[in-house]
């Protein structure tokens, strides 16, 4: 992966963040490596009856984004980024009572993907629960766009995201 992204790299880049901006925080200065931004959602609601004393029901709900942009994207590339954004999400979940879930989502943004790699993209999967899912659950999403080809896959969980990629 390049540490200076091209114009057009950037381009692509800023084009997927602007999707995420209205609800997501985006952290371009200082991503956990070797992603070239984050984007992060929090949500926490609770239920009241008659006053705040008397509490129905908590829960939190939350994703953590990743973005990786890249020139040739090859099989042990895609692997070490679908590692590595995984681990790095599920580090980061406070799993608990009112927790809900917590998902983890990959967005590679490549020059060049190999054919080979596409059956690998739609078959990637992983999740988590957290005491028998009584402290909520993980999944996992993950989206790629060959710009060269103008092509784009994602596994099960991430189909909604291949439409970041369509011309509008």
């Amino acid at each position: 992966m390049t540490t200076a992204l091209t114009p057009e790299q950037e381009a692509l880049l800023e084009g997927v963040l602007a999707s995420y901006r209205v609800y997501y925080d985006i952290n371009r200065e200082t991503p956990a490596a070797p992603f070239a931004a984050e984007a992060v959602f929090s949500h926490h609601r609770e239920q009241y009856m008659f006053s705040r004393s008397i509490k129905l029901s908590e829960e939190t709900s939350g994703e953590y984004a990743f973005f990786a942009v890249t020139g040739d994207l090859t099989e042990e590339l895609f692997e070490e980024l679908d590692r590595t954004a995984w681990e790095t999400g599920l580090s980061r979940v406070v799993p608990g009572p009112s927790h809900k879930n917590t998902d983890v989502t990959l967005v590679i943004l490549a020059d060049h993907v190999s054919d080979a790699l596409w059956p690998r993209v739609k078959k990637a999967s992983h999740s988590k629960g957290y005491r028998l899912g009584l402290h909520g659950f993980s999944n996992y999403r993950v989206a790629v766009y060959d710009r060269t080809a103008g092509a784009a896959g994602a596994n099960r969980l991430g189909q909604d995201l291949v439409n970041l990629f369509k011309k509008g």
